[in-house]
């Protein structure tokens, strides 16, 4: 398991790139399968994190699912951007048929073109698009960090959604650094100082 407490960002590293995973409307929809409980909050925290690569001009790449299954129709509304979350000019965005976006050609291709980056996630669909993503891009050499309170996964039928999202974090972390949005915040003071 990689450790999670290490300096995140000093002015001789290697730059960091914000991926926004997911963050379509139909995850905060009720009565959909994928509606996100704790939608509002992580929705805020990733609006911070954007903020702050916007305004230190840090590239942001955007990912958005347009899965081909039965449950999900891409003619529908519910697979557009979060209105404050959408990307802006000047922003990658690519999108992903299946749960990773190495299922994308343009993300696998531009991935393999970048060297000496560090990937910082943060988004919906932590138990699909972000974990297998993360698993992909490790298998790649790639280098992946999650932003832990700013992730989120589905709503469950049943049992304890935090405790299955601690869980799926536990497991991201055998593939990825883990960090909270603190960090990066804290970091981001410290490279301006």
């Amino acid at each position: 398991m990689m450790t999670n407490r290490k300096p995140l960002v000093s002015v001789h590293d290697d730059p960091l790139i914000l991926v926004c995973a997911d963050l379509q409307i139909e995850y905060l929809t009720e009565g959909r399968r994928h509606v996100i409980a704790d939608a509002d909050a992580i929705s805020s925290r990733c609006l911070e994190l954007m903020t702050l690569w916007r305004n230190n001009l840090w590239p942001i790449l955007h990912l958005k699912r347009i899965a081909q299954a039965a449950w999900f129709n891409p003619a529908s509304n519910l697979t557009n951007w979060i209105a404050e979350l959408k990307p802006r000019p000047g922003e990658l965005a690519f999108e992903h048929p299946l749960p990773s976006a190495y299922s994308s050609t343009r993300f696998a291709e531009y991935m393999a073109n970048m060297r000496n980056i560090r990937c910082v996630v943060l988004g919906f669909s932590l138990d699909e698009t972000i974990l297998s993503t993360v698993v992909d891009g490790f298998h790649r050499s790639h280098r992946y960090q999650i932003v832990s309170d700013a992730v989120a996964c589905r709503r469950l039928g049943t049992g304890d959604a935090a405790s299955y999202k601690m869980a799926v974090v536990k497991a991201i972390g055998n593939f990825a650094g883990i960090l909270e949005s603190a960090d990066l915040m804290e970091a981001d003071t410290a490279i301006a100082v």
